[in-house]
């Protein structure tokens, strides 16, 4: 079932304040850079309590976005004391509030520990928070509403930029699930004698499967992304060493055939012939046949 995400420009320009909110959901999320906090700091919601998101450059070059999460009793006084703060070096925020105001001090200190969690867990940026902070204890009917109020966060996120919980990795009943549908085609292993990999197609992506086995090495010729890439694997131990080689130890999602056989052969490669079926066909084969 679908969902209406409602974007509203508050000043009307493409890159300035936004506000975002899900047809019959009670949050709100309100979204803009460093620069333009001053336009909008007296607005109403920013006295709300709210759990915020700062994003800023990374310090490791393996990860794209710096993120500190945290939560507030009063969104307007604690960004005032990062804005003051040299070591909160930020470029965007965007902050979730209660339009109904019923937002309790627990329960943003349990969004702000789940989204910690999730973030971390998701192995895609750099999380300044370090540790999560734990759960606080809540009624069963507090957690359902603050798990739904999560989903809806979890889908604003990426779509005001935000792209710390898209998961580099996947629970494996989650491939299969997915597998399992119509849609999703066979499987795939990587046309090499040297390395052992198997690739499956899924709504998420490209899901390198957990035990396969890639080069230690990048070639010279491998781009800075792929290099980068490698980089955020090994820190996050997705990648391990095992031997001479590399092992996955996670359900690995890549956006391309090309770029997971690249992590797999350790060097610029074309996804589309560098997949085969057990068959010999090709993932281009494949393609071709459904889009005939």
């Amino acid at each position: 079932m679908g969902k209406k995400l409602t974007v509203f420009m508050i000043d009307g320009t493409a890159y300035g304040p936004r506000l975002a909110e899900i047809g019959n959901w009670v949050g709100k999320a309100i979204y803009c850079s460093r620069a333009s906090i001053n336009k909008i700091i007296n607005r109403d919601e920013f006295n709300n309590p709210g759990i915020y998101c700062l994003k800023g450059d990374p310090t490791d070059e393996a990860f794209d976005e710096k993120i500190y999460i945290g939560e507030a009793e009063n969104v307007k006084s604690r960004l005032k004391q990062h804005l003051g703060d040299g070591t909160k070096d930020f470029k965007e925020l965007i902050f979730f509030i209660s339009k109904d105001e019923l937002l309790t001090k627990t329960q943003i200190r349990y969004l702000e520990s789940r989204l910690v969690q999730l973030a971390i867990d998701a192995k895609t940026a750099q999380i300044d928070n370090g540790n999560s902070p734990s759960i606080p204890t809540l009624h069963e009917a507090d957690i359902s509403d603050m798990e739904y109020f999560l989903e809806q966060m979890k889908l604003i996120l990426p779509v005001m930029g935000f792209k710390f919980l898209i998961s580099s990795t996947v629970k494996s009943n989650t491939v299969l699930e997915q597998y399992n549908k119509p849609e999703v085609h066979e499987s795939y292993k990587i046309k090499s004698s040297s390395y052992s990999a198997i690739m499956k197609e899924t709504d998420q992506g490209f899901i390198v499967e957990k035990g396969s086995v890639a080069k230690k090495e990048l070639s010279p010729s491998c781009t800075e992304t792929y290099r980068n890439m490698r980089k955020r694997l090994l820190e996050t131990n997705v990648l391990i060493n095992y031997e001479d080689k590399l092992i996955f130890t996670e359900d690995t999602v890549f956006n391309s055939p090309s770029a997971a056989s690249n992590m797999i052969l350790g060097r610029n490669s074309n996804g589309l012939t560098e997949w085969i079926t057990n068959t010999g066909e090709s993932f281009k084969d494949i393609q071709e046949k459904i889009n005939i």
